[in-house]
This record gives C-alpha cells, sequence and structure tokens, in this order.
C-alpha cells in the first residue's frame, strides 16, 4: 500500500492519538497537532521521520494556515485530513456563558472549518484526498445540558454534507465519524462545565444516571483505517455499538410527530 501523509487536529489524545499510532504502525506519515508538540515526543522517539509534531492552536486561523503548510512542505504530499481537536460544554442553554459558548464554537465548528479551508486547495489540486470531520452521536440528536455541543456537532454536520458535494467531482472524499460513550477525555480534564443555576437542579435530579456501558478507543484503530482505505467510503458512520439504535428511534419519532402536524404544515403554504 502507497504510503499516505495525515494531517491530525487534537492528536494527542483520545480518537486522535489512537489513530496517529495506526497510522504510524502500518507505514504511513502524520503531521500531529496539539496544543503541546512535546505530547508526542515518544512518537517521534519511535518513529523519527514519520511524525512531524507541530502545537496548534486550531481557533488561530493564520497559524491553522501556517501548520497545513508546513505539513505538505515537509513531506510533499497531503492525503487524509482528520478534524478530531474538540471538547465538551456541559450547562443547560440558560446556564451557559457568552464566552463559554464562543469559545465551544470556535474549537469545534471553526477549528474543523479552518483545517478544512486550509488543506482544500492542495487537495483538489493534486484531485484525491479524503476529509474526516470528528462528528458525534450529538450530532444527530439532543440531550438536555449539552445544547451548545450539540449546536457545534450539527453545525459541524451541515457544513460537511454540503462540502462532500461541493468538491466530489475534485475526486476529494469526505466522511463525518459519529461516536458514542467512549472513555476519552471528552468529559474528563478537557470538559468546560457551566456553572449551575438552582432554578434547574429539580430537573437536573431527574436526568438519567444511568452509567452507560463506554467504548474503547483503542476499537477504533481498525475502523478508522477501514474508512480511508475504502474505494467507497460512507459520509457518515457511527462508531460504537448503541447509536443506531438510538438514532432509529430519534428519526421515527422525528418522522411521527411530522406525519401528525403535516395537515398544519401544507395549510401554511397558502392556496
Amino acid at each position: 500500500m502507497t504510503t499516505r501523509t495525515w494531517f491530525i487536529t487534537g492528536a494527542s489524545k483520545g480518537f486522535g492519538r489512537h489513530w496517529t499510532e495506526a497510522a504510524l504502525q502500518r507505514g504511513d506519515r502524520v503531521v500531529a497537532t496539539s496544543r503541546s508538540a512535546s505530547a508526542f515526543d515518544d512518537l517521534v522517539a519511535r518513529y523519527g521521520t514519520a511524525i512531524l509534531p507541530l502545537q496548534l492552536d486550531i481557533t488561530d486561523r493564520e497559524a491553522v494556515v501556517a501548520a497545513v503548510r508546513h505539513g505538505i512542505d515537509h513531506y510533499g504530499a497531503l492525503d487524509i485530513v482528520v478534524n478530531n481537536a474538540g471538547y465538551g460544554l456541559f450547562g443547560m442553554i440558560e446556564e451557559v456563558t457568552e464566552q463559554q459558548a464562543r469559545d465551544q464554537l470556535d474549537v469545534n465548528l471553526f477549528g474543523a472549518l479552518w483545517v478544512t479551508q486550509a488543506a482544500l486547495p492542495h487537495l483538489r489540486e493534486q484531485g484525491s484526498g479524503h476529509i474526516i470531520q470528528v462528528s458525534s452521536i450529538a450530532g444527530v440528536f439532543s440531550l438536555p445540558a449539552l445544547g451548545i455541543y450539540h449546536a457545534s456537532k450539527y453545525a459541524l454536520e451541515g457544513f460537511t454534507a454540503s462540502l462532500a458535494a461541493e468538491v466530489k467531482d475534485f475526486g476529494i472524499k469526505v466522511t463525518l465519524i459519529e461516536p458514542g460513550g467512549y472513555s476519552t477525555d471528552w468529559s474528563g480534564s478537557s470538559a468546560v462545565h457551566a456553572e449551575h443555576l438552582p432554578a434547574y437542579d429539580a430537573f437536573r435530579a431527574t436526568m438519567a444516571r444511568a452509567a452507560a456501558r463506554r467504548g474503547d478507543p483503542s476499537a477504533t484503530r481498525d475502523a478508522i483505517l477501514a474508512v480511508v482505505d475504502a474505494e467507497e467510503p460512507p459520509l457518515r458512520i457511527f462508531f460504537g455499538q448503541g447509536p443506531l439504535e438510538v438514532i432509529t428511534k430519534e428519526y421515527q419519532s422525528r418522522l411521527d410527530e411530522w406525519r401528525r402536524w403535516d395537515p398544519v404544515s401544507k395549510a401554511a403554504f397558502g392556496a
């Protein structure tokens, strides 16, 4: 198999770390970005020049453009772009501050947009490439206390679906990965929590506290390789057990409601 070059954001933890290692282990090259380039010292020692660690704040558009260009100049190629960087913001809609909301969108939405835009001219010119957007099951249905996180993932899904149609004729493939619950840092030290308002304490007490079984992020290594190696990769794919069942019920509920209100919908069209 031809050696390919990856550009992975948020590569020091969680999925990003596992996918970086999976790519390197099979002989590919990785431009691995994180807020701390030293997070990859062990991989540099093991894989040498096959990994290019870069310190990057993906909310800085100019820095993103420079990092993508650096990776291309360094390896002379760019084949797979993985927008993995992101975090969870926990809080009721009324509880979230303006800055918390803006920061969430800056990372989860605009960071992915800046990387995508920076990579596209090169991918178009070479007539190939694969853009992987790490969304979430939270990009296709919503739960309380995660509203702004959901907003960031719904928006990512929206622009990525448009992107896929726009770049298909250039030979560029696009995939949204929608993981379910995994034992990553998403809800750990990387998470941000809004200050609780007492008004929601009673509702919070009723929210499900069931400890769902979480997947092992290392188990996604073969899955990500299967996606990038596919001749015709999916636009959307769930990672994990459970998402398909949850979304089947969610979308059936939506269809049922739309049908129930269809007479009102049609009447709203006018004569």
